[in-house]
């Protein structure tokens, strides 16, 4: 009863505006930070680290979608994916955006030459890519031009997505020799990836 009331729960027509409500709150969060000047002495280091912070804490709850829902029996969790994995790519796009304007000025040659020459940001640029290919393709259409089977293994790709963000996480932080974070988000990853590898080897026919 409990389990057919908490899915009923989540098929709501408004659960969906809740859980957008609720993914925005980091976003409006870190604005206020902005509009009373409480990002600390270093406004924009802060600002850029909270929104990577927030990407990978996203991408965390994408990949545990699919868990959670085959060990719990929630079916209705799978209606909030897609969303959650565009707020993945909003929050990666602010990321971007912060280190473009307040690292870099904007100044997009100085930007390609950056890009270049650290291997960091290179790696979380190279990951940027592959999502950009993950959020356009993210819409029912896209699913019908290029077919199911070939859909599923572009967004298979978030698994790579998810290797080079922690790659991309370890480096940034080499710098000040500080990993306990790096290493707390690899082990959530590293179990979610585990679990999936697991669970389709479970259901390949002997």
């Amino acid at each position: 009863m409990k389990l057919r009331s908490f899915n009923a729960l989540l098929l709501h027509r408004f659960a969906k505006t809740v859980v957008f409500g609720l993914a925005l709150l980091p976003f409006f969060w870190l604005l206020l930070a902005i509009l009373t000047n409480q990002l600390g002495a270093n406004p924009a280091e802060f600002l850029l680290r909270a929104l990577g912070d927030w990407t990978l804490r996203f991408l965390c709850l994408v990949l545990a979608v699919t868990p959670t829902r085959v060990i719990s029996g929630k079916s209705a969790l799978a209606r909030f994916r897609r969303m959650l994995g565009l707020f993945v790519y909003f929050y990666a796009v602010l990321h971007l955006l912060s280190y473009s304007w307040f690292d870099m000025g904007f100044e997009l040659d100085d930007i390609a030459k950056d890009i270049a020459k650290r291997p960091f940001i290179l790696i979380g640029f190279s990951g940027f890519v592959l999502l950009t290919a993950l959020a356009l393709t993210s819409f029912n259409r896209a699913i019908k031009l290029l077919g199911a089977k070939r859909w599923q293994r572009l967004h298979r790709l978030v698994y790579l997505v998810a290797g080079l963000t922690i790659l991309h996480f370890f480096w940034m932080r080499a710098g000040k020799n500080n990993f306990a974070e790096v290493y707390v988000y690899a082990a959530i990853l590293g179990s979610l990836l585990l679990w999936r590898w697991w669970y389709r080897v479970k259901k390949r026919p002997v």
